[in-house]
Formats: structure tokens, C-alpha cells, sequence
């Protein structure tokens, strides 16, 4: 075998997946099998998400294992227990966020079987999180390297404890092999590092960044002062220096005397101080072109930042301001429930009061009792966004609910489908991520998607969704009483038609003609169509006695218990429906161009247990035909439904909200 790729895989959710494919789905060298690779992915022994996604790759891949070492997790120690149990002639050490570009390793298995080196430098780069590709870094430590396993055995090299595990071994077997002529290099770029916001070392500041002086030092020590040790030192002390996410401001002074870096440090903080005054300028100038009552309200609003904060205060919001509704709305009533000191305020637009339901306390986004509310609330509840750009305060606790498991790509994924996005600033939505403390996901797969697409420091909530409690525990009655006050008659066969909005394609324009749809399943059937609210409340679609718009309907969860199977897209209400496991038919006409316009994380045609809800239709005929002929409830759509079921509502037990509150909410014991 002729690569062992080792891969330390620890607070990665988000990246893990990719990580591990990058290397599973290399293309093997001309005249090779498959055998010429193997992967190996340590993890820590606690669990957690991590292991989890490396046992569904080994599951799927006889080339993939996975070791849980025992003890504290440290990354050099991960890599070292890798590397003990590899079986490939050469190394390579990858972290939970790297990629290995196609085509590489048959570019690096043409290049071994030229000269066999003991040590192999691979180009590299780096993407960071708005997508623009960088070089790598210079310094040595910071390339991707490739070791024959019998050199890196018979020097002992190992990776130390402790932060900049790499620093020595690389060094080491840099200079040994430079030293025997054995050292290496492939000037292709085989390697990507997804450079990270947040969750790593390398964007936590703080002193713990001075070990990297302490490695040198060691270096130094175990080479006997090897005259190559300065310069590379030089230069990766001074792009630690630089980094604003290793070395706050107030140690710059510290870590530039204890690394005895040469010139005075004078200026390196004069040049950080020009720059922030240049920013502060330009941010002077956008300001000033604001309205003139919105910089009044501004002014209110920051004299409001000095009051101070309410512990007793919530406010809520969802869906961009239109009213009680989604996750935000069952946290609020549970809290009521639990926290009934807690009082809750709810922001709304203007156009959308008339939603609010009697003495719920709201106030208008916008106005002079928003700015105060927003100031003074110690806790924040939203399912998208406030409005007008809030400062949150030291103290204040923001819990991002989201509304939906995603299907199509979010957050920073979108960044390939700039045509679509409508002039969205991701700037503005990575600084909107970096105010929340907690992010709420329904499922495995969202928590993977959270954590890569909006990268921040917040924490993690598996709860599930608080909205789908009452799929949970709802009773025949209950869906009844629902079915009644829509007017559907007893006995009816109720088929709820939801579909999404699509970013090419402005208004709701229905790809199936309801009225023919109804009258061919005969006089028992009632259809219920409910549009993306983009389209407003209403979506103007067919009525007639079979055919209701419920697009105006305040409660989608209502609808769901109303009806005996769901008919959609592409919406993440499918993953929320699969809670009452009943039928779900995936009606696609235009999958093709969907997925290429926005990009998808689930193949929804595939057919694989996990990926397909139910019976697929991707013409208006076939979805009669599979209505018709009773596709949609046959034993094979059970089954797809069951392995979907499993993967994206394992939490949903209809206790989320209170798991939610008692997290969030300062709750009293029982």
C-alpha cells in the first residue's frame, strides 16, 4: 500500500465530510487498485459528531478506519496513534478541515515512483470562508509534507504534545532528509486548507499562541542548534505576531519581547493604528449618508445601551418580522410556561400587526420602543434576523432558532451562486453569526451545515425543533377539530401541496394543474395548497370545493395534522412532516435546474435510504400515476421514509421547546 492519510478529526463537524471524501474519492493511479490508499480518522474518545461521520464513511469504504485513543484529546498524540497504525509505505497528515485535491494522489504516487524521498513537500493553498483562494504559508512548518514510514519510524519522529504539535517533527525530517538528499518536492497543489472563523486554535487568541517560542526552543535543543532554525523561526513567529485571531492587541508587546523577533515593535502598533483609523473613517462617512430619523432613533438607541439590562425581558422575532410564529413562537409559549417571570415581546412589521393574536405584547420594528427593547432585553429569540442592525450587548443572550432543516445551501455555501442571492452581504451575515451565543439544530446533518456555513463561537443546541412538539403529541381529535374548521368533510383523503419559492423564478406559478389533479383522484380527495411565504399570503392559486388555499394559514404545523401525506419540492418542510411518519412525494419537474441554480446537500432522487422521503414524481403524469396507483403508501415508500425519518428527526420526541428553555431561560429545579 502506498499512502496512509491520517487525519485528526476534532471540533470539525462542519468540515469533516468533505474532508474524508476529498481523500476517498481520488481517482487511484494508472494500473493501481484501489489498495493503493488507505484513511485512517482519529477521533476523540468521548464521541460527538465527529466519529459519527467517520464511521458512515468506513461503513461505506473498507479502505477507512477509525481510532478512538483513550485520554484527554491532543492532536499530536492523534496523529502519532495514526500513524502507529498505518500500514502504507508513506504518511500524510491531514486536519479535520483540509481537503486533498482531485487528482492528487495520482500526481503524488508519479512523483514517488521517480526517486522514493524520504520526505515529499506538496503544494498547498488556502481557501478561506468567503471562498477566495490564497498560497499557502512560506514557512516551513506550514506545509503539507508527505514521510516514508520507515524513515519517520527509524528517526523517531512524533508530533509533541501541546499546541504546534508540528513544529519539531517537520523541522526534523525536513533537515535529515535535506541533509541525505532525500528531501522532495511537488510543485502541484495537492492540498487546500479551509481556513475557519472560528472553533480552532488558530482563531482562539490568547497566550496559549506563546508555545509556539517554546517549540523553537525545543527544536533548537533536540538539533543542536541547526544553523536553518532562525530564519524559519523568524518567519513564523512574525505571521503568528500578525494574526488577529492568535495575538490580541494587548500581548503583541509580550509575545514580540519573549520571541526576541528583531526591530522594535513601535512599528508593527503604529501601522495596526493608522489602519484602524482609516476604518474608522470610512465607517464615519456610511454613516453619515443614514436618514435623518434613523439617526435620531440611532442616537436613542445608543444612549438606550446605557440602561441597564432587563433580566426579566425576552424578545422574540421570526421570519423577518411577520409575526408569532415557527420555533420562536414554542419557545415563547413554553416559557411562559416555565419562566413565567420571563416576559416575552415580539417584533413585527408594520404590514404584519394585524397577525399579532390578542395580548400577545409586540412593538413595531423600526420604532422608538424597538430601540429600547432591543437595548434593554437580556434575552433575544429569532428564527432569521432582527432588523436594523442592533449592537448586542455584553450580557445578552441571543438564541438562534433557524426554521428549517437545509436542503439547499445556506450561509456561506451560497457563495458559488452569486445571481441568486440578490445582493446579499456575507459580510453582514458572518457578523450577524458572531452575535449569537446559542444555534438551535434539528438534526445531525444541520448541525454539520451550521457549523460550516456560519462560522462563529455560539454553541450548539441538538434539541430539535420546539415548532414540531405538537407532531409529536397531537391527538386524533385535535387533527379532527383542524380538518372541521377548514371545512373539509369527514372521511376525505387530504393531500397538502407545498411547494418552495425558487430563486430564479419570481411569483408562485405551480408546475401542475390542481383543478384536473383532484378531479382525476376522484370526489374523496381535497387538496390543500400552500405557498412559500415570499409570495404573500396569499398565493391566488385555483380555488374551487377540493382545491383550498391555505397559504394565508398561520400554522403550517395545523396543516400538517390535517392532512394524510405531503406533496413538495424542494422545501424543508418535508423534514419537518416526516415527524407524523406519513407519505411524503417528492413532486420535482424541474430538479436539474434547481440543483445547479442553488446547490442541494441531498440528492432527493437518489433513491438511497436517508436521502429519498418517498415515491418520486419529476412529470405532472407521473405524479397522477403514482397518486393513482397507490405509490405513495406502497411498502417500498414505507421504507425510504422510515431510513429519512431516522436520519433527520431523531430528536423529535415533542419535549424540544422545554429542552430549549431550561437551556436558555433561567429555570428553577423542579
Amino acid at each position: 500500500m502506498l499512502l496512509s492519510v491520517v487525519v485528526s478529526a476534532h471540533r470539525a463537524q462542519g468540515y469533516l465530510r468533505a474532508t474524508l471524501e476529498s481523500v476517498t474519492g481520488q481517482s487511484p493511479p494508472a494500473g493501481s487498485g484501489t489498495a493503493e490508499l488507505e484513511l485512517i480518522v482519529v477521533g476523540p474518545p468521548d464521541g460527538g459528531p465527529e466519529p459519527a461521520v467517520a464511521r458512515e464513511c468506513a461503513e461505506r469504504d473498507p479502505r477507512v478506519r477509525v481510532l478512538l485513543p483513550a485520554g484527554p484529546w491532543d492532536v499530536g498524540a492523534a496523529r502519532n496513534a495514526g500513524a502507529a497504525a498505518a500500514r502504507g509505505t508513506y504518511l500524510l497528515f491531514l486536519d479535520g478541515d483540509d481537503l486533498l485535491l482531485p487528482g492528487a494522489v495520482a500526481e503524488i504516487s508519479a512523483r514517488l515512483t521517480e526517486d522514493r524521498p524520504d520526505v515529499l513537500r506538496l503544494g498547498h493553498d488556502r481557501i478561506d470562508w468567503w471562498g477566495t483562494v490564497q498560497p499557502g504559508d512560506a514557512f516551513p512548518a506550514a506545509r503539507k509534507q508527505l514521510f516514508r514510514r520507515a524513515f519517520w519510524e527509524a528517526r523517531r519522529l512524533r508530533f509533541t504534545e501541546g499546541p504546534y504539535d508540528d513544529v519539531v517533527p517537520v523541522h526534523r525530517a525536513a533537515f535529515l532528509a535535506s541533509d541525505a538528499g532525500t528531501l522532495g518536492s511537488l510543485d502541484r497543489t495537492c492540498v487546500r486548507q479551509r481556513l475557519r472563523r472560528a472553533g480552532t486554535f488558530a482563531t482562539t487568541p490568547g497566550r496559549a499562541h506563546f508555545a509556539v517560542i517554546g517549540a523553537y526552543e525545543r527544536l533548537t535543543a533536540e538539533t543542536g542548534g541547526d544553523p536553518r532554525i532562525p530564519a524559519a523561526r523568524t518567519a513564523h513567529l512574525t505571521a503568528v505576531l500578525d494574526d488577529p485571531g492568535r495575538i490580541v492587541p494587548g500581548d503583541r508587546a509580550p509575545f514580540f519581547r519573549a520571541a526576541g523577533l528583531p526591530g522594535r515593535y513601535t512599528a508593527h502598533r503604529t501601522r495596526r493604528t493608522a489602519a484602524a483609523g482609516r476604518a474608522r473613517a470610512r465607517a464615519a462617512v456610511r454613516a453619515g449618508r443614514k436618514s435623518l430619523r434613523a439617526r435620531m432613533m440611532r442616537a436613542l438607541y445608543r444612549a438606550d445601551l446605557h440602561r441597564p439590562l432587563d433580566p426579566s425581558l425576552a424578545v422574540y422575532g421570526a421570519y423577518w418580522n411577520r409575526g408569532v410564529a415557527c420555533n420562536p413562537a414554542a419557545v415563547y409559549a413554553k416559557a411562559r410556561e416555565l419562566v413565567p417571570h420571563i416576559r416575552g415581546v415580539w417584533v413585527v412589521s408594520s404590514r404584519h400587526r394585524d397577525r399579532m393574536p390578542p395580548g400577545v405584547p409586540y412593538v413595531i420594528e423600526g420604532s422608538r420602543a424597538y430601540w429600547r427593547t432591543m437595548a434593554t432585553a437580556t434575552y433575544l429569540v429569532n428564527n432569521s434576523s432582527f432588523p436594523g442592525g442592533f449592537t448586542k450587548r455584553a450580557g445578552q443572550i441571543y438564541l438562534q432558532t433557524h426554521h428549517g432543516t437545509p436542503l439547499k445551501t445556506m450561509g456561506l455555501d451560497q457563495l458559488p451562486y452569486p445571481a441568486l442571492t440578490g445582493g446579499v452581504s456575507f459580510e453582514r451575515v458572518v457578523a450577524h453569526t458572531d452575535q449569537w451565543d446559542f444555534s438551535l439544530s434539528a438534526n445531525p446533518h444541520s448541525t454539520e451545515v451550521w457549523d460550516r456555513v456560519y462560522p462563529s463561537s455560539y454553541e450548539q443546541l441538538p434539541y430539535g425543533y420546539p415548532r414540531n412538539d405538537i407532531l409529536c403529541t397531537a391527538t386524533p381529535e385535535q387533527a379532527d377539530r383542524i380538518r372541521a374548521e377548514l371545512g373539509i368533510a369527514p372521511g376525505s383523503t387530504v393531500l397538502l401541496y407545498a411547494p418552495t419559492h425558487r430563486d430564479y423564478r419570481k411569483g408562485f406559478a405551480p408546475r401542475l394543474d390542481l383543478e384536473r389533479l383532484t378531479r382525476d383522484l376522484g370526489p374523496g380527495c381535497v387538496l390543500l395548497v400552500r405557498a412559500h411565504y415570499f409570495y404573500g399570503r396569499s398565493a391566488r392559486t385555483a380555488a374551487g370545493d377540493r382545491v383550498v388555499d391555505v397559504t394565508g394559514h398561520p400554522r403550517v404545523e395545523e396543516l400538517f395534522l390535517a392532512s394524510d401525506a405531503l406533496i413538495t419540492d424542494y422545501s424543508s418542510l418535508m423534514f419537518d412532516y416526516a415527524c407524523l411518519d406519513r407519505p411524503i412525494i417528492t413532486y420535482v419537474p424541474d430538479w436539474d435546474a434547481y440543483r445547479a441554480a442553488r446547490g442541494v446537500y441531498v440528492d432527493l432522487l437518489s433513491g438511497r435510504p436517508g436521502d429519498t422521503p418517498g415515491a418520486v414524481a419529476t412529470t405532472e403524469g407521473e405524479l397522477r400515476e403514482v397518486l393513482r396507483s397507490g405509490a405513495w403508501r406502497s411498502p417500498e415508500a414505507d421504507a425510504l421514509r422510515a431510513a429519512f425519518r431516522s436520519r433527520f428527526c431523531p430528536y423529535d420526541d415533542g419535549r424540544a421547546a422545554e429542552r430549549v428553555v431550561r437551556r436558555v431561560f433561567p429555570v428553577s429545579p423542579d
